[in-house]
């Protein structure tokens, strides 16, 4: 038998938690989270939420930092929503008991990231996700109406095709794959992605294993509109080791003065921006990896020994530690770094509210394409964003979800048909790993034509092969999430090769200047249905 809820939430992070917080006054809530509920993005934030918090701050410097860092591709009204609700939701966060590292004064210490012209970063140590997430967390328990559903992988929405003629089919819910094995089917007067973005389409990344753009490829195969795919966001600093996975060195580190400097010891972002090391992250990674094709180095250097030891184990701690786990002193060694697939500044296209162009479904967070973002994220709005937009979406959906029609008695089942155990996983795993090589090889950093065509092809082929996989075995998580990152890679180069210019996190080789005439707007896709 299905499970009925007022209210859906696909993914357990930020804007996830804050949505589910506020749309428990109204309705029940069922949160799916893919692993356990804590394991999402935000866990991970080490920096912190830009928010105009000091009385030296403003609103429109806010703003406009957000325009030049998005190169003007931005949406101002999107822009000015989050920047001017942001303090509201933050003084909200530490009602529910988030605790903010703060001054002798007793007011917020912030700190300074990249692109930015002030301190406006609120920060909990170097694990300020990790705190905004035990916060939320603590506060949903203390919820009843709300119901966690762990170990849970959703495959597909389900779409309400009953529909007068003219009208788009509504979204109802999901079915989604248990714990167990088993397919349960979950309804829903409004279903919500907050699944955030798709770094494991990459062979490097920052994010977590949960990041395989389940909520793109789902609102694109239920016929949403995607835009702005080819705007992914690469990190400049994770760490460089053999061992090491996945981890983050925060952009505060060099809004402390951290210093990027070669193998001999030379500085070289002064050559690329008059902001050094604190330049927009799209121009320090795309330097970073031109001076590492010019040296044939493997990494460059993040320089903080001349901070003094008490200056980086008291304000980075957690950075501190795992680089000393790695037998990287940070306090007098340089760290070894390289750029990684970071944030997804494309997604489900959505309005203020997080309404998406399916009837029924809503988008917060990385997964949504509000317009924030522009062309490349300011440092920090990521976890400002979820917030916000958590907050809207719930306010709009709690109105909408009272005139709803009644949800369908009988939803269509989920179809196995003929699917079999599997006898050849290899074929999973094989093109997992081609998919993230080819993806890094040829849609990263720096980009041409015919990389893209190259990519264009092989996801060609590759996706085939998953589909065919994919209806004649029985459905598991590794296949869904590659399922998943085969059709969100797909999006990615499909509007890399359409936009013909360079701007931000999309610069290509073919087309090396900013072209406002042709393409000061939105790459926008959809799947005809």
């Amino acid at each position: 038998m299905p499970q009925r809820f007022d209210f859906l939430v696909l993914g357990g992070g930020v804007a996830g938690l804050s949505f589910a917080l506020q749309a428990a006054r109204h309705g029940s809530v069922a949160v799916l989270t893919k692993r356990e509920r804590y394991e999402s993005n935000t866990q991970y934030a080490q920096g912190g939420i830009a928010s105009v918090l000091a009385p030296t701050d403003t609103f429109e410097a806010h703003v406009q930092d957000t325009l030049v860092a998005g190169n003007e591709l931005n949406h101002q009204d999107a822009v000015e929503v989050t920047v001017r609700e942001g303090p509201d939701r933050i003084r909200e966060l530490v009602a529910l008991g988030a605790e903010f590292n703060r001054a002798s004064t007793g007011d917020f210490d912030l700190t300074r990231e990249g692109g930015h012209s002030a301190r406006r970063i609120i920060h909990a140590g170097d694990i300020t996700g990790r705190e905004v997430q035990r916060a939320l967390l603590a506060a949903c328990d203390a919820q009843k109406n709300i119901t966690f559903f762990q170990h849970t992988a959703a495959i597909d929405l389900i779409l309400d095709r009953r529909q007068a003629p003219g009208r788009a089919s509504r979204c109802v819910g999901i079915y989604a794959l248990n714990e167990h094995g088993h397919i349960d089917t979950f309804l829903a007067k409004v279903t919500v992605l907050a699944t955030g973005g798709a770094g494991k389409v990459y062979l490097y990344t920052s994010n977590p294993d949960v990041a395989t753009g389940d909520g793109v490829a789902m609102a694109y195969r239920a016929g949403a509109q995607i835009a702005n795919m080819e705007f992914y966001q690469f990190h400049p600093t994770c760490l460089y080791h053999p061992e090491a996975k996945s981890f983050l060195i925060s952009e505060a580190l060099r809004g402390e003065g951290g210093k990027l400097r070669l193998r001999g010891g030379q500085t070289f972002m002064e050559r690329y921006h008059p902001l050094g090391a604190l330049a927009p992250r799209d121009v320090v990674a795309r330097a970073i990896d031109a001076e590492l094709k010019r040296t044939g180095d493997d990494c460059v250097y993040l320089d903080m020994t001349h901070l003094g030891r008490a200056f980086v184990t008291e304000r980075f701690p957690n950075i501190y530690a795992t680089c000393k786990a790695f037998n990287i002193d940070m306090a007098v060694q340089p760290i070894p770094v390289v750029p990684a697939a970071h944030y997804m500044c494309g997604g489900v296209v959505t309005d203020l509210q997080g309404r998406t162009t399916v009837p029924g479904l809503y988008a917060i967070g990385e997964v949504a394409h509000t317009g924030l973002h522009g062309a490349n994220r300011l440092a920090s709005n990521s976890l400002l964003e979820g917030l916000v937009f958590g907050h809207r979406a719930a306010q709009a959906t709690a109105e909408e979800a009272r005139a709803l029609p009644p949800l369908p008695q009988d939803p269509p089942d989920w179809d196995p048909g003929s699917a079999v155990d599997s006898d050849e996983s290899v074929v999973v795993t094989h093109n997992w790993d081609e998919i993230r090589r080819l993806m890094w090889n040829y849609v990263g950093i720096v980009r041409t034509d015919k990389r893209l065509m190259r990519a264009r092809r092989r996801l060609d082929l590759l996706r085939e092969e998953i589909r065919d996989y994919y209806w004649r075995f029985k459905v598991t998580r590794d296949v869904i999430e590659l399922r998943n990152i085969a059709d969100v890679a797909h999006l990615i180069v499909d509007c890399a090769s359409r936009r013909k210019e360079s701007r931000g996190l999309h610069f290509t080789l073919d087309y090396p200047n900013t072209d406002d005439h042709h393409w000061k707007r939105d790459t926008v896709v959809s799947r005809e249905l």
